[in-house]
């Protein structure tokens, strides 16, 4: 079974093919995306028509790209998938439509594929032993989500941020700092030589018995901590030293907080696998700060490959690739939906 899976979601245009082998496990042929980063980097953030303008323009390029990688044809294509949200909705259409027309044309099945579900899955793609029961905590600019996953749709949501997900607080910190968009890895780099002790920042509800988040006080803690560094409160009058460590700060607060609320998780329900996806698990000092935590628990941890961290359409794929093996198919006539909810994760524990 060869699946196609497009995800346009918000600033990535992104094609990926992923095939079944003799194994069980399924490999991933191609992964191309094109990013809109530099583009968008000038306003400081995402602009849903730009956006989607440029989704129109990308896709036909990427889709080509993506299938000569792979050694494929569109005729050998078994399976359609594409992300239907969340997202931005203008974006989102773009590949979504595509994906239907191409399923249409060529009388194969549609899968329609929540975004949140994508970046959920993503760690398994190259997992020796497939998807299996685990805690999952996802991490993204829009998200910040601890869910039960006992298989493919089986999904029960643990906790959630109430305000700002943990890759926004990165996001606005950087914002707030001047730095250049997208914000996270622009943190994570400049705390790589900060002193992450030198300023006491919250970590909201850590010491909480509920799973749930708080990232918006963060970002208040930084601006009322501006003005003591610099009478002006410019973040371009600070010094160097204490940008890095503005940055290394907020980055150990919280990974503080993801950290003791994952454990925790994972204590209650009995999971000894956690697997952490989305944008924010890129961060080189979560891997590595989990990677050891898990260590002194006797916890496998599954993180997904740097490349598949971000927006990608290989998530997509898999997902699709999933779905299919149990016949989840999605009518043609499946809506995009900017707000979608993953399945099961309205559920609390």
């Amino acid at each position: 079974m060869l699946v196609l899976g497009i995800e346009s979601s918000c600033d990535e245009t992104a094609v990926a093919l992923v095939e079944d082998q003799a194994s069980g496990t399924p490999r991933v042929l191609s992964s191309v995306i094109s990013t809109q980063i530099p583009l968008h980097r000038l306003y400081g953030g995402v602009i849903p028509e730009l956006a989607s303008r440029n989704h129109s323009t990308n896709l036909p390029g990427v889709l080509k790209e993506a299938l000569q990688q792979a050694g494929r044809s569109i005729h050998d294509v078994d399976v359609f998938a594409s992300t239907a949200g969340p997202g931005l909705v203008a974006a989102l259409l773009v590949g979504n439509t595509a994906a239907k027309a191409l399923a249409l044309t060529a009388r194969k099945p549609f899968i329609a594929i929540n975004h949140m579900e994508g970046h959920l899955l993503s760690p398994f793609i190259d997992h020796p032993g497939g998807l299996v029961p685990h805690l999952a905590l996802v991490v993204s600019g829009g998200h910040t989500l601890l869910i039960d996953v006992q298989g493919i749709g089986q999904y029960r949501l643990l906790g959630r941020s109430r305000d700002d997900a943990a890759g926004e607080a990165f996001d606005k910190v950087a914002k707030m700092l001047d730095l250049p968009y997208p914000g996270g890895p622009e943190i994570d780099k400049r705390a790589a030589h900060g002193d992450a002790q030198r300023f006491a920042f919250p970590r909201p509800m850590i010491h909480e018995p509920h799973l749930d988040f708080s990232f918006s006080g963060l970002k208040t803690a930084v601006l009322y901590t501006l003005p003591t560094l610099v009478e002006s409160g410019n973040p371009h009058d600070l010094s160097e030293q204490d940008m890095n460590d503005l940055c290394a700060g907020v980055r150990q607060a919280i990974i503080d907080v993801l950290l003791r609320k994952a454990m925790h998780a994972a204590k209650q329900t009995g999971h000894k696998v956690i697997a952490v996806s989305g944008g924010v698990s890129c961060n080189k000092a979560l891997r590595e700060q989990m990677a050891a935590a898990c260590r002194r628990r006797n916890i496998e941890l599954v993180l997904p490959p740097a490349h598949f961290t971000t927006d990608n359409a290989a998530m997509i794929a898999y997902a699709g690739y999933l779905h299919a093996q149990i016949g989840d198919f999605s009518p043609l006539d499946t809506p995009v939906d900017p707000n979608l909810k993953l399945a099961g994760t309205q559920i609390r524990a």
